[in-house]
């Protein structure tokens, strides 16, 4: 294929606008299709849209000719114009439309998580593997390039075996930013565990490798109905590595959005702060290292860019994440979820 992917974005919230304007920028896309339950944001008025990163100003009219809209997200997977169904509705729906546009013979990117449990990553990733076309997960960090930079640095054993590694992803509270506030209700999105600190637990596991078990210790129900609004886990890796990550969405919201991670080496220390991301080697020579690009300054940009390239070339994309990766991190927030519920360290079944 070489000519343009033909989208179809199911979700108008921040991350279905956040991937609009990602494909209408691109030169290897074509939106051809949009779903969402609100008219008004069908109509192009998305300024009730809050997020957490980036500048765009969702107070002016989005301009959506040529561009068909459907309130019934299946009427949208059933169009035969469509190559790539780009999901981004909440969590307990994601099982629900990834199958089906599998099934429909689509290509399919699924915002994180890949669904609202274990056994929905099994269903869709069972699908996926069968279907001749390809589907990837948003996880979005993996591809991020600060991110990027430190994972190929470390897996290149320049600065030795790590020592210790924390990863923090704090939020301000998102309350009321969203379709009938299902963030805050535990059932739908899983709370911060599931829908914040997923990207960690899944960094975790894409450094440095499968932890046997988890320790955790989160605190319930201050900003959600149920969910658990912030977590701090410990994971073991059978040595003496100490590897954290801490997430939640509890702050007020006023607070700032951080994203930070501190790995440290034999070698070296390597460290993203609010401020600058720097490799500090042992002899005292300090590196900041250029990462992203004009063209692809985020992680949803690289993220995309790749799946629409895999698409256009016919390339299985398994370059930064696997199916099998997929169930993996999913496996280990449960157990996450079950250490913190019975107040124990808890064996990862994978």
């Amino acid at each position: 294929m070489s000519k343009k992917v033909k989208v179809g974005i199911i979700g108008l919230g921040f991350m279905g606008t956040t991937h609009f304007q990602i494909h209408q920028n691109s030169g290897k896309s074509e939106i051809v299709a949009i779903a969402d339950v609100n008219e008004e944001k069908l109509a192009g008025d998305w300024s009730s849209v809050v997020g957490n990163i980036g500048d765009f100003d969702y107070s002016k009219q989005i301009h959506l000719e040529g561009i068909k809209t459907y309130s019934n997200a299946m009427d949208l997977i059933n169009n035969p114009d469509v190559d790539m169904v780009d999901i981004c509705v909440p969590t307990f729906l994601h099982g629900k439309y990834a199958i089906a546009a599998l099934k429909e013979n689509k290509h399919v990117l699924c915002e994180k998580p890949i669904g609202r449990n274990l056994n929905d990553a099994m269903l869709i990733t069972e699908e996926a593997e069968k279907s001749s076309k390809f589907f990837s997960n948003g996880l979005c960090v993996r591809y991020w390039p600060e991110y990027r930079h430190a994972f190929e640095l470390y897996t290149s054993g320049k600065l030795g075996k790590v020592k210790s590694a924390v990863f923090k992803r704090v939020s301000p509270s998102i309350h009321g930013n969203a379709w009938e506030d299902w963030f805050m209700k535990e059932k739908l999105s899983g709370g911060a565990l599931l829908d914040l600190h997923l990207h960690d637990t899944d960094l975790v596991r894409y450094f440095f490798g499968k932890p046997v078990s988890v320790t955790s210790f989160g605190m319930r129900g201050f900003r959600s109905d149920s969910g658990i609004d912030h977590v701090i886990t410990n994971y073991d890796f059978g040595d003496d590595t100490l590897i954290m990550a801490e997430g939640g969405w509890d702050a007020a919201k006023s607070t700032p959005f951080e994203m930070s991670f501190q790995i440290v080496c034999e070698k070296g220390t390597i460290r993203l702060s609010e401020q600058s991301y720097k490799v500090i080697h042992e002899d005292g020579r300090i590196e900041e290292p250029k990462t992203g690009t004009e063209e692809l300054p985020t992680g949803w940009h690289v993220e995309i860019d790749y799946f629409l390239s895999c698409i256009i070339n016919n390339m299985k994309p398994d370059k930064y994440l696997s199916t099998e990766e997929m169930r993996e991190s999913m496996a280990i927030i449960e157990a996450e979820e079950l250490s913190i519920k019975e107040k124990r360290s808890v064996k990862i079944k994978y």
